[in-house]
């Protein structure tokens, strides 16, 4: 029998209904029925029991994952890379644990990939309380450490691409300091997701040692890839690079500081705010990243779209909305800071 999608009209379709109405408290019913058939075809397109162990492991690893995190949704998080083999001596270790400690004070949340290093600097300064992690199974190296071992906020995964999710879905901005090759892939994970936008827009910060680690780097990306056509130069808007962990909080509190979130609806962009903006403000905004609007669009303050009803607690935030480039994410980080700076002008 070949398998779809229909609403009602086959004997599975049937079965597949009464099984979740049989179940009983089944959050949106239409998508997990969706859920269901599309495994039942799994079983009937793939053979190979290896595959369907991935495809099983990694949804069982998903689900526990939001079940998990879903209790701490109204807090913001902030997810730390850095290397394993950090010790607890080293000055880079113990900024992290100042900076964490900040974060916690300020009401973050952390999360960390739960092994010793700067992760284990990480859950420390935040405290197990405030702290997630993300472990992953390894044949050394990455044992959970002492501050979250036994955890119920412990993650262990299987497979990588699981915990990569977790570490970018969950985090309000990722810090990422000195590290080797895992490091390395974890940051370069989130320079694509947000140059691409697969990612919600969210403070990249690079935290530097005396040695200068990122800024070798960042002398990197403009001899070999700036200069070659690689990367644009907007792309620097994706992420900030500094030796303090207060600057680095500052960041991340400046982000979101009038800014709150964002939503495409069909091919609008729309741009959540903690505060209105005025026309004057809207009218600088227009003047200065023309590149960001298509078609001749404008930017216009609106309220929530009816596609936005599945949010009701952030129905009443002000919002903006225009047609978005969408080869302009760098400059999108750029557009969001200069929001923030109307309000931030205040304050000074």
């Amino acid at each position: 029998m070949e398998l779809s999608f229909p609403r009602g009209s086959t004997q599975i379709d049937q079965i597949v209904t009464r099984l979740i109405e049989e179940s009983g408290d089944i959050h949106h019913p239409e998508v997990i029925k969706e859920m269901i058939v599309a495994t039942l075809k799994i079983g009937q397109n793939v053979d190979y029991l290896a595959d369907l162990k991935l495809i099983n492991r990694t949804l069982r690893e998903m689900r526990y994952t939001t079940k998990v995190f879903s209790p701490y949704r109204h807090r913001k998080k902030v997810t730390i890379f850095g290397s394993a083999r950090t010790k607890e001596n080293d000055e880079m270790y113990l900024k992290c644990v100042r900076f964490a400690r900040l974060l916690a004070e300020k009401n973050y949340m952390v999360i960390t990939g739960g092994g010793p290093g700067i992760m284990q600097a990480g859950n420390e300064g935040a405290g197990s309380v405030n702290s997630f992690a993300v472990n992953i199974r390894l044949p050394f190296e990455q044992r959970p450490n002492p501050i979250m071992y036994r955890n119920p906020r412990l993650v262990t995964y299987k497979y990588f691409f699981n915990r990569k999710v977790a570490f970018v879905k969950e985090a309000a901005a990722i810090v990422v300091f000195p590290g080797g090759f895992g490091t390395l892939d974890e940051a370069m994970e989130v320079f694509t997701l947000i140059q691409t936008g697969k990612t919600s827009p969210k403070p990249l910060i690079l935290m530097d040692d005396e040695g200068g680690y990122w800024r070798k780097f960042i002398e990197f990306l403009k001899e070999s890839m700036l200069d070659k056509g690689f990367i644009s130069l907007e792309d620097f808007s994706l992420f900030t690079v500094t030796t303090s962990e207060h600057e680095a909080l500052r960041v991340i509190d400046n982000f979101y500081s009038t800014y709150h979130s964002l939503r495409f609806i069909e091919n609008r962009l729309v741009i959540r705010l903690q505060r209105p903006l005025n026309d004057g403000q809207i009218e600088i905004l227009i003047a200065e990243f023309p590149d960001l609007i298509m078609n001749n669009d404008t930017i216009r303050c609106c309220e929530a779209f009816p596609e936005e009803s599945d949010e009701p607690d952030i129905a009443g935030l002000p919002r903006i909305s225009l047609l978005f480039d969408h080869h302009h994410y760098g400059l999108l980080i750029a557009f969001i800071k200069r929001i923030n700076s109307f309000f931030l002008a205040n304050l000074k």
